[in-house]
């Protein structure tokens, strides 16, 4: 059986403010997994502080949704966003990837 992947950039869903961790959960229902690009993201996403990431990470996890983030270079962030990608480099739902390609090689 093939993944079901929901790409956010397909339906124009976007990560900018709370309410879009759980819009974005809800557009996902049904699916195996959920990809978000750079585009898809908003700049207070990479503002960890914001607690958007982690409201984001949390309720992958407890729904069991597959998480693939495509960002290609974490150097242009502060150092805590590339601290938080390898600190998901193995993690079971939720990795960091540097592209489209990558990602969907993960979720399959």
């Amino acid at each position: 059986m093939q993944t079901q992947v929901l790409m956010a950039s397909e339906i124009g869903l976007r990560i900018d403010v709370m309410e879009d961790v759980m819009n974005a959960i809800g557009q996902s229902y049904g699916m195996d997994a959920l990809l978000l690009t750079e585009s898809d993201l908003g700049s207070s996403f990479f503002d960890l502080q914001s607690g958007l990431a982690g409201e984001l990470f949390q309720k992958c996890t407890k729904c069991q949704l597959r998480l693939a983030l495509v960002v290609v270079d974490l150097s242009i962030f502060s150092p805590r966003v590339a601290e938080l990608a390898f600190e998901h480099r193995k993690h079971r739902l939720i990795r960091f990837v540097a592209a489209v390609e990558e990602a969907m090689n993960w979720l399959s």
